[in-house]
């Protein structure tokens, strides 16, 4: 019994970081739970068959990103809403249809990815899950994707990584040159949520505030010239503080009288937002926000939808009183 309680510990012990890592291969939060879950089992059964030949965390990875590999086989691409079409309107009164889940590139809470108490490394590791470089993981083929995540983000060598992918050398540096150039083309850049950047703190504190009091003015100005906001799995984006301020005042002004919970999401400040309850008690779950900041500004509104899978997920309470 001892020994299947140690070795139960040692593979939970490399839980976060393998969540991580399925995290930025398939996008999503819940499959990636679902592929790590999968990589225990596997682990678990081959226990007696692991001879040490290679560190029990490479050989986690190894069996993690061959089960994200398999997920990946035939899927749709997980795309954000500004992949799917032009911007639209803040006049637009039907912001369309929902779609898919499994379509929808989604945030992850850090404190699932994420180990550790030394706060430099902590803001490190938010960086490689920030919303737009995951979604920007998503356009490169599976196995450029597990190269580039292997060999950038975790620092593999390229030995280590060929090795992992039944490939050679030479075949790693090519598929990672050829991702690197189509990364390189993203806008990665948001800056990640740092509890102790005074600027930034200023910043969040005054949109919440702004946002709470639904002051449109003031928020406004918190806005990047050509700020983007997102509400998926609505496809209807918007890019620019008037078409935002615009959609705010009307379709969206359902959000007046509107509560902030923080939270921090895919490496990045985020809020659970509490509409006021129909029933006129309290507030009820509307959306997570997560938002991109750069420059002392921000650059990215992002509303998700879907409170009854992420609110769960977040630790969000269902109602506030």
């Amino acid at each position: 019994m001892g020994d299947t309680t140690v070795q139960s510990q040692q593979l939970e012990a490399f839980r976060p970081e393998l969540t991580g890592h399925c995290y930025r291969m398939l996008g999503s939060a819940f499959e990636a739970e679902d592929a790590v879950q999968d990589t225990m089992i596997r682990a678990w059964k081959g226990l007696d068959r692991f001879e040490g030949r290679a560190s029990l965390r490479s050989w986690l990875y190894r069996i993690a990103t061959n089960v994200c590999l398999t997920m990946l086989a035939g899927t749709q691409l997980r795309v954000r809403p500004m992949d799917l079409g032009p911007a639209g309107s803040g006049h637009a009164t039907d912001p369309g249809e929902p779609r898919p889940e499994q379509i929808w590139v989604g945030p992850v809470p850090d404190d699932r990815v994420l180990s550790g108490s030394d706060p430099a490394e902590v803001v490190a590791g938010r960086e490689s899950i920030r919303l737009a470089f995951v979604a920007a993981l998503q356009h490169l083929p599976p196995r450029q994707r597990a190269v580039l995540i292997l060999r950038e983000v975790l620092d593999w060598s390229a030995q280590e990584v060929a090795e992992l992918l039944d490939t050679s050398v030479a075949g790693v540096n090519s598929a990672l040159q050829r991702a690197r150039a189509t990364i390189a083309t993203a806008e990665v850049t948001a800056d990640v949520h740092d509890p102790l950047d005074n600027d930034q703190r200023t910043l969040l504190t005054n949109y919440t505030k702004a946002f709470e009091a639904y002051d449109l003015e003031a928020l406004t100005t918190l806005l990047h010239d050509d700020a983007k906001l997102s509400m998926p799995p609505l496809p209807l984006w918007l890019q620019g503080q008037d078409q935002i301020a615009t959609w705010m005042a009307g379709t969206g002004s359902g959000c007046r009288g509107s509560r902030l919970v923080p939270v921090v999401a895919s490496g990045l400040p985020a809020f659970g937002q509490y509409r006021p309850s129909a029933t006129g008690d309290g507030h009820d779950p509307w959306a997570l926000i997560v938002l991109e900041i750069s420059a002392g500004r921000i650059a990215g509104v992002n509303n998700f939808l879907d409170t009854t899978r992420l609110f769960p997920l977040f630790g969000l309470p269902a109602h506030l009183e």
